[in-house]
Formats: structure tokens, C-alpha cells, sequence
């Protein structure tokens, strides 16, 4: 796929917020100093009122409240994908839902050291499923960019993800109205395919459904 003037343009920016944001994302780990690592079990009993991730043992802060415009554009995805999976075996949540990557697939759940909290992630293995949220690596997950939290989400979470097999990564800029779809495959994500506002995005994990990103991102 070519690169038009729009596109490296929209590269520029995510470059920037990318390097703003890691600095942000730096200052917001938890105490940096303290080299002891953390577990499920030790994010079952912090504050509820501080939303946090943790990867491989490192406690991430999170944004407090998501902009509007990140919440529209959340909103929006959830109602889509809910509608055409009702009464399907796939089943979709949005954040704030829980998504523990163990190591192993038969770790205890004290054992996990990486839990995150995805915009909206798909599972289609009912038995990845459970009252805490999913274990296991989702078929889906979609990411929608903040200033404060591009590094985190461009970077360290797509390393995780691809790095735990999940099949099919979105990450949404909703100020310059793109998304770039990453595809799994034989372990690594390829370069990832971009649309723009008048694009259609055939979701390649649930099979039969478009999403036309014009719905998504208002004029």
C-alpha cells in the first residue's frame, strides 16, 4: 500500500505524540525505583479508584478519565460489534475490562504478571472467559490513542500483544481519523494496513463484519 502526503503527514503526528506521550508514561510508573515486581494478586488489592495496568510485573497508571472524543469513538466500535455478535460465539467488551497474559496457559491466577485493560477486545474461546474477565490472549483487541498514552499503546502493549498471539490489533487515532490494523502472522504482525476516514475495515477475526470508519469520526 502506498503512502500518500495525508498519511506521512498523520505519521509525523503520531511520531510526536509518541515521544511527548513516553515521557509521560515514564513519570507515570509506579514509583520506578522500587524494583519489586507485582502480580494479579497484588492488582486484586490496590485502589479501585486508580486505574492500572501491569506488564510482565511493572504497574502502569493509566488515564484517569478518556476524552470525549475517545469515548464517542468507543462507544460507537462496541455498539457495531455488539450488534452483529448477539447470539454469536464470539462475544465483545470494552474497557474497563480485565485481560490477564499469563506466561503459561495453565498459570494460576496469582502467577500472572501482566494484566491490561483494553478499549474493546473480542474473544471467540467461551472458555478464555470468566467472572474476572478474559485469560488468555483475546482474537481482537482495539486501542484508541490518547496524547498521554500513544508510546504506551504503539509500542510497549503491540510488542505484548503480538508477543502473546492475539490475531488482530486496531489502533485508532481519532483526532486525524485513521486506523491501523495489524495482522498476526506466523508470530510477528505485519505492516500494519491504514484507513482513513472513508475507508471500510472488513474484520478478518469476525467474519462478516464491516465497519465503515465514516460511522466513527464525525466531519
Amino acid at each position: 500500500m502506498g503512502f500518500n502526503k495525508r498519511v506521512i503527514r498523520i505519521g509525523r503526528h503520531l511520531c510526536y505524540n509518541i515521544r511527548k506521550s513516553a515521557r509521560v508514561m515514564d513519570m507515570s510508573a509506579m514509583n520506578p525505583k522500587i524494583q519489586k515486581t507485582y502480580s494479579f494478586k497484588d492488582y486484586l488489592n490496590w485502589s479501585e479508584s486508580e486505574r492500572v495496568e501491569l506488564i510482565d510485573g511493572t504497574p502502569y497508571m493509566m488515564t484517569p478519565a478518556p476524552s470525549r472524543l475517545h469515548q464517542q469513538v468507543l462507544l460507537e466500535l462496541g455498539r457495531q460489534f455488539a450488534n452483529f455478535l448477539k447470539g454469536k460465539t464470539c462475544e465483545v467488551n470494552i474497557a474497563p475490562f480485565d485481560v490477564r497474559l499469563p506466561e503459561e496457559n495453565n498459570a494460576k491466577d496469582k502467577e500472572t504478571m501482566t494484566v491490561v485493560q483494553p478499549d474493546l477486545v473480542v474473544v471467540c474461546d467461551p472458555a478464555k472467559l470468566d467472572d474476572r474477565g478474559c485469560k488468555g490472549a483475546p482474537d481482537l483487541i482495539i486501542e484508541i490513542l490518547s496524547p498521554s498514552n500513544a508510546a504506551h499503546d504503539y509500542i510497549i502493549k503491540m510488542n505484548l500483544y503480538e508477543k502473546k498471539g492475539v490475531k488482530e490489533y486496531w489502533i485508532v487515532h481519532p483526532v486525524d481519523k485513521v486506523v491501523m490494523v495489524h495482522y498476526l502472522n506466523n508470530g510477528k504482525y505485519d505492516r500494519p494496513e491504514i484507513f482513513d476516514r472513508d475507508g471500510c475495515i472488513s474484520v478478518k477475526t469476525v467474519q462478516g463484519l464491516d465497519i465503515e470508519l465514516h460511522t466513527l469520526f464525525e466531519e
